[in-house]
């Protein structure tokens, strides 16, 4: 027997008790597109570049886990956990392929061999942790409960994989990134209590000649956490007053909701 239907006001109220890195930065984007993605959740493809960068996280997972282990993967083995990740990240969700799909498969492969030979990280350090999923209770400022999954926590950094296909630059990183670093920072110092010794953006950037741009970051400021904090009651008052309003710019041409946002009213 089928689950009934979610309601929209309940999935409203759901969205009002938790809140994530990526929500918050779709509802300061657009409202419209939150509201698409999140509340109507209507089914879109996945795209080519989103599927690779998937992928990568997943065989980095691996990869990391297996170091946590002490049982480094061999490259034959990290290419077995590649090739399971490729197709296993396309059976949960369709790609809208443009081009050829192999092509693409070799390019993902060959930016996760150079980030392996190039990763500042020491082989055989051993993470504090990998793939974690966090949470923290932030009734206290009337805010909603906050949630995450930290990519890698490594001496007390933590570190945040990207896939790109240009080369970041690291102030302009810094800034597009901030919602998601100060998210992360919170979660990690409710749930060690203490302080990140700080923070690692970890660019994998898809080009002719593949490469690694690492831009490393300062432990979250007060300043930066009261910024988080006021995104987070807009969230909540627009949510509360179904703040749907569409953010037209340049970020509409590779908007998934393109044609859905042109009927909008």
């Amino acid at each position: 027997m089928n689950a009934p239907a979610t309601s929209q006001p309940e999935r409203i109220q759901q969205l009002q008790e938790t809140v994530s890195a990526s929500r918050l930065n779709t509802f300061s984007q657009c409202r419209l597109k939150f509201f698409f993605r999140y509340v109507l959740k209507i089914p879109k493809a996945k795209t080519p570049a989103l599927h690779v960068g998937t992928t990568l996280h997943s065989t980095l997972k691996a990869w990391n886990k297996a170091r946590w282990k002490e049982q480094p993967l061999t490259t034959t083995q990290l290419h077995q956990e590649f090739a399971k990740a490729w197709v296993e990240s396309q059976e949960q969700e369709r790609v809208a392929w443009e081009g050829d799909e192999t092509d693409q498969m070799s390019t993902a492969w060959r930016l996760l061999e150079t980030y392996i030979r190039e990763c500042p990280v020491k082989l055989d350090e051993k993470p504090d942790a990998v793939e974690v999923t966090v949470e923290t209770d932030l009734s206290a400022h009337g805010l909603p409960r906050l949630i995450g999954v930290i990519d890698l926590v490594q001496s007390g950094r933590i570190v945040d994989y990207k896939t790109s296909s240009t080369t970041p630059n690291p102030a302009t990183a810094a800034h597009l990134n901030e919602v998601q670093t100060s998210v992360y920072a919170t979660l990690y110092r409710d749930a060690t209590s203490r302080t990140e010794e700080g923070l690692e953006l970890h660019h994998l950037v898809k080009l002719k000649a593949p490469k690694i741009v690492i831009t490393p970051l300062p432990p979250m400021s007060s300043e930066q956490q009261t910024r988080l904090f006021r995104i987070m009651e807009s969230y909540q008052h627009g949510l509360d007053v179904r703040d749907w309003v569409p953010s037209p710019g340049m970020g509409c041409l590779s908007c998934e909701f393109f044609n859905e946002c042109r009927q909008w009213s």
